[in-house]
């Protein structure tokens, strides 16, 4: 499996750094966990995420993080699937936790990872040991990046400078149609 990272942005309510998100994201992946990944990561509105909710999970209503998983097992040192985030919840949340939307982005970027790696939150035993492991991580990648530099103030870049666009995505095929198993 090629290491490959595809993050999109499919929202409108905050500006995003997809390059400083790819960095992180792929600092989190090669540096702190050391997997092998082909992963996708999507930004979206919560009318999508309540779609994919419904239409996967068969659950009314927006959510902040689901995951596909592509492989037939868990394997704990490989990822393959698709994590859906969504920015609206990550707002809400932050108002909630007294953090920024930023931070939050991330941990459901990183909640998603674990739930490709195997971790599960059904039971208060599980979900003790992956918050501990998801604290962990953000903790880590907040100490290592700037996380509130997540939001483009574009105003602020000079005309000669390149901008990086929110709306940008990178694009990958996929070898499988199907989905996954979804986590919520």
């Amino acid at each position: 499996m090629s290491n490959e990272l595809s993050l999109s942005n499919r929202q409108h309510a905050r500006k995003i750094d997809l390059r400083l998100l790819r960095r992180i994201v792929l600092d989190c992946l090669n540096r702190l966990l050391e997997v092998e990944f082909d992963l996708g990561v999507k930004i979206v509105s919560s009318p999508e995420m309540a779609q994919v909710n419904e239409q996967y999970l068969q659950h009314a209503g927006s959510t902040d993080v689901i995951t596909f998983s592509y492989l037939e097992a868990e394997q704990k040192r490989r990822l393959h699937g698709d994590i859906y985030v969504c920015i609206d919840e990550a707002v809400i949340q932050a108002k909630r936790f007294s953090t920024s939307w930023q931070e939050e982005l991330v941990r459901y970027i990183v909640h998603g990872v674990l739930h490709l790696l195997g971790y599960d939150d059904r039971t208060e035993r599980l979900r003790k040991t992956m918050k501990r492991v998801e604290d962990k991580l953000v903790c880590e990648l907040a100490a290592r990046f700037t996380l509130q530099r997540l939001q483009l103030r574009l105003e602020k870049q000079s005309d000669s400078s390149p901008r990086p666009s929110p709306r940008s995505t990178s694009v990958r095929t996929s070898t499988t149609g199907r989905r996954g198993s979804p986590h919520g």
